[in-house]
């Protein structure tokens, strides 16, 4: 089998709370998830948003249904984003080829039928969630994000967002995808914290040292709970829950969002003396 799956069942912010560490992170965080040879996914019941990789080697891999989307072909009813952290490869969508290098992103629209990826060394990041309309194969760029610089060196938390879905870039309809880098000493990542109830989110940590971690926050802003998370892990993070975080050294992630609001300012923020 090149396709493995595993399914997160949706925990309420009580029940979260409840949780020892283990059990926070059987729930939100996810390991293992780059596989040389393998496609993998771990099928959320947040905004039905799907997570996952594809690490083809050598030769390629196939995107293949899975039985929690109950379809035929996996984006029957899906859309998706692909992020490359790897080698430049070869990103195939119904026949035409897409070269996609290192950090960029490739959109592919509802009803495409034979997705197929290639490059060795290259390393695939696979986001994807329900649409309701079809929209055209499009590659974005770092180049052609739009770039917000927040924060400051005083408060470690200086730091370059890279919204690659924007009004300029590409239509979808509910995936909103960037990628967030640091300067020089900054380790906080979206500090002041914010919720948005209205959508969920995805954490892609890369780029760490194999020493290295992130302090990821997350629940409720009066009663945090806090994930270690490595090199190339993930978290789901549930729409009532904070989502920030501290490292111990330099890292990038990617953030990716599935929900009923596609709008950036959309988000309940959270006043740095009443996080507890």
């Amino acid at each position: 089998m090149t396709t493995q799956y595993d399914i997160r069942f949706a925990i309420d912010p009580v029940t979260a709370a409840g949780l020892g560490t283990e059990e926070l992170r059987e729930n939100f965080l996810i390991e293992d998830l780059f596989a040389l040879g393998e496609v993998r996914w771990t099928y959320s019941h947040y905004d039905r948003m799907a997570v996952g990789s594809a690490v083809p080697g050598e030769g390629s891999l196939a995107l293949e249904p899975i039985k929690p989307t109950g379809t035929g072909a996996f984006l029957e009813r899906r859309e998706m984003i692909v992020v490359n952290i790897g080698e430049p490869g070869s990103i195939s969508v119904d026949g035409q080829d897409h070269a996609v290098g290192s950090r960029d992103m490739l959109y592919i629209g509802m009803g495409a039928k034979d997705v197929r990826f290639a490059g060795n060394g290259a390393k695939y990041y696979l986001l994807s969630a329900p649409a309701h309309a079809r929209y055209p194969t499009t590659l974005l760029q770092q180049s052609g994000a739009k770039r917000l610089d927040l924060g400051s060196n005083a408060t470690a938390n200086e730091r370059s967002i890279f919204q690659y879905v924007n009004a300029d870039s590409v239509k979808t309809c509910q995936l909103v995808v960037g990628l967030t880098q640091f300067a020089p000493g900054s380790v906080w990542n979206t500090m002041p914290a914010h919720v948005h109830d209205r959508r969920m989110e995805a954490y892609l940590y890369f780029d760490l040292q194999p020493d290295a971690f992130v302090m990821h926050l997350m629940g409720e802003p009066q009663e945090t709970r806090h994930l270690i998370v490595r090199n190339e892990e993930a978290v789901l993070s549930p729409p009532w829950s904070v989502h920030a975080g501290a490292g111990t050294g330099a890292y990038t992630f990617i953030w990716a969002m599935a929900g009923d609001n596609v709008d950036y300012t959309d988000v309940d923020k959270v006043a740095m003396e009443d996080l507890r």
